[in-house]
């Protein structure tokens, strides 16, 4: 899937030290960098503005959570070489591959109209009628997969990723905020927990953190470098510092926002309130420099998930895919992957359509699909015959399925909470 973006010399693969460790490391930090996109960014942003510090214990489960998860699907991939639809339709049959994958293609294709309105939402500060980015940006996407060196492509990825999240975390401080009880939050669990957006704003957290699509991207990713058993070490480490990137931005976000917004009874309407929270302790200079942070950061995710949707699906179903045959040798594959684009990019287009609500709800539709497509991983991940050796043990089991159990008792919370209240 992706080994155009990252190509790696066999001598490599079997060496941990600094070399050896920079050829395997890269579907973690990645994924971890395209969590924070449009909808990961509106969510933290919202659940500081709304609720202050109190979800940031939130933050911390979700990166333990992610960690677990993350891992066991690089495991899958270590030990099988093959992606997650694949092996779903090889032990399963295809009935229960065509659910994963219609769950996860559900997920991807909220999350890429998150992407769209993302990037409509912070072009419109600068004055960019959303008809004019929407299509830019799908023009732009369709270049960018089908022409595009993706090996550049993914290092100015991750020094962006790198460099807006410092960003954040300057954001953060300047804001000063109360990091005593920030500190606080991060450890024990604050809030209301019967009412119903609080519940909400959790699952849509969980959900923006541990993505249905980030399971597939993972296990793709890892085979698609051609790494095997030998750098599973490589591969936790790799897994590990993704999971903590992916949360100590979000954690920074929260904390800007309940400094800026929440502490004033400020809601989060539309893209410029989430500016004012990220960039107003430095003035109009600095709401510019945010503005231009936020549309770098919105499109970062833009291509990823519409490609690991493709992807996926053509997996799952054995079509021929990839983006370096040409039309005539994968028509399902480019087809998929202009539908998502296309469809998103109209969707937005949509007159009144309220993009900061858009960008929210498609992280809850994540949490509340995500549980489904654990029970398969953790299946697949204890399966003796299929993993041999990397096989989950005891520990790693017991904790996959807390993880799977708990979201899936927190997507009951908040449907059981809705119908209560509605």
């Amino acid at each position: 899937m992706f080994r155009l973006i990252f190509a790696r010399s066999r001598a490599a693969r079997g060496r941990l030290g600094l070399a050896g460790l920079l050829a395997i490391v890269g579907p973690g930090i990645v994924s971890g960098f395209a969590d924070n996109d449009a909808g990961g960014i509106t969510t933290y942003s919202i659940a500081g503005a709304q609720f202050g510090y109190d979800l940031l214990w939130v933050l911390l489960a979700s990166q333990i959570a992610l960690m677990v998860t993350q891992e066991a699907g690089a495991r899958l991939g270590l030990a099988t070489r093959h992606g997650l639809s694949g092996l779903i339709r090889e032990r399963y049959g295809v009935r229960w591959a065509t659910l994963a994958v219609l769950t996860m293609l559900a997920a991807n294709l909220g999350d890429t109209v998150a992407e769209f309105a993302g990037i409509g939402a912070a072009l419109a500060l600068f004055g960019v009628p959303i008809q004019i980015s929407a299509v830019v940006a799908a023009l732009g996407m369709v270049v960018l997969l089908a022409r595009t060196n993706y090996r550049r492509v993914q290092i100015l990825f991750v020094l962006i990723g790198v460099a807006v999240s410092l960003s954040y975390a300057i954001s953060a401080a300047l804001a000063r905020p109360d990091w005593g009880r920030a500190a606080a939050s991060l450890v024990i669990p604050h809030g209301q927990f019967t009412d119903s957006a609080y519940i909400l704003t959790v699952v849509g957290v969980v959900g923006t953190t541990i993505t249905p699509w980030g399971q597939s991207f993972i296990q793709s990713y890892v085979v698609d470098k051609g790494l095997g058993a030998k750098d599973l070490l490589g591969s936790r480490i790799d897994v590990t510092l993704g999971a903590f990137l992916t949360n100590v931005v979000a954690g920074f976000i929260v904390i800007a926002c309940a400094a800026t917004l929440w502490t004033n009874g400020t809601v989060i309407n539309d893209a410029a309130d989430a500016v004012r929270a990220l960039g107003a302790p430095r003035g109009p200079g600095g709401n510019r420099a945010v503005r231009g942070r936020l549309a770098r950061r919105l499109g970062l995710g833009l291509g990823t998930v519409p490609l690991t949707s493709a992807y996926a699906a053509c997996e799952s179903f054995g079509w021929e895919a990839g983006l370096d045959r040409r039309w005539g040798e994968a028509r399902a594959f480019y087809r998929l992957l202009a539908f998502f684009v296309g469809f998103a990019a109209l969707f937005v287009l949509i007159p009144g359509l309220p993009l900061i609500g858009v960008m929210f709800l498609s992280q809850v539709v994540d949490g509340l699909l995500l549980p489904i497509i654990l029970v398969f991983v953790m299946l697949l991940a204890r399966d003796r015959e299929l993993m041999g050796d990397l096989r989950s043990g005891s520990l790693a089991t017991a904790l996959g399925w807390t993880v799977t159990i708990g979201v899936g008792l927190l997507s009951l919370a908040l449907v059981s909470s809705q119908l209560l209240n509605g």
